[in-house]
């Protein structure tokens, strides 16, 4: 039987490919579970700097299976809630990941396809990749993805997205936040190993500890956030990473 989620590793680098292509690489329950799998497993190998999730196929992820979706509105309320936990417990994984993950987006990326792009801590976008939350249209609620998305672009923007579920080009998906590095469709592939290259050969510790720290702050007042930030500056000037760092610069001078 063939895996529904591809890992593979390149030296410092592990590339998830979803592998749904059949299903444009719709999330159902044992993908999920592949992917938290995935993200579980990377988070102790010392050799990763960095992660990569991609789709198999013309599209990286059309957001929900709809059949499971079917499936569930003949269950009760407690079935549900677990199994919107199941895809939470995702979002919670990849932003908990100590090492940065990057969504690498081709085609389209919906509903809880565009969630998971928006959920890693980049985006990188094919200019022919589209991105939306079509889940109004069939009375649906993007609900989880909501507290990535709130994050990520203003709250107006936020409201266009969901209330219209309209289909956007990845240029304005860029205008919006929703996309922090453009690639033709011809540079795209050379463009997204490229910049995970140069990101994997960034200091680990100090990645992982500012990464920790930015999403930390989210939700605390400004005393208490720079608070945070001095714990990490402590702890960060203790590092092997910073020591060798700070040396190969005066070396320099």
């Amino acid at each position: 039987m063939n895996r529904k989620l591809l890992y593979e590793s390149d030296g410092a680098i592990a590339r998830l490919t979803l592998n749904r292509p059949e299903k444009r690489n719709a999330l159902d329950r044992e993908l999920i579970s592949e992917l938290l799998a995935a993200l579980e497993s990377s988070s102790g190998d010392a050799r990763l700097r960095v992660l990569l999730i991609r789709g198999a196929g013309k599209d990286v992820c059309a957001g929900a299976d709809l059949a499971e979706l079917e499936k569930s509105m003949h269950a009760g309320v407690l079935e549900n809630i677990s199994e919107a936990r199941h895809l939470a417990n995702l979002f919670r994984a990849l932003r908990e990941h100590p090492l940065p993950v990057l969504a690498a987006v081709h085609g389209r990326a919906l509903a809880g396809g565009c969630g998971l792009a928006t959920a890693c801590d980049l985006v990188l976008a094919a200019e022919s990749a589209q991105f939306g939350y079509p889940e109004v249209n069939i009375g649906f609620v993007p609900a989880m993805v909501m507290a990535m998305l709130r994050r990520s672009v203003s709250e107006k923007a936020a409201f266009e997205l969901v209330a219209t579920g309209e289909t956007i080009p990845a240029a304005r998906a860029a205008e919006l936040g929703l996309v922090q590095r453009l690639f033709t469709d011809q540079s795209f592939e050379a463009g997204v190993n490229d910049f995970a290259e140069k990101l994997a050969a960034k200091p680990v510790s100090a990645i992982a500890l500012f990464k920790r720290l930015l999403y930390q702050i989210d939700a605390l007042p400004f005393s208490a956030a720079l608070e945070s930030g001095i714990q990490v500056n402590a702890i960060a000037r203790m590092s092997d990473d910073c020591r060798r760092g700070v040396d190969r610069f005066l070396r320099k001078k």
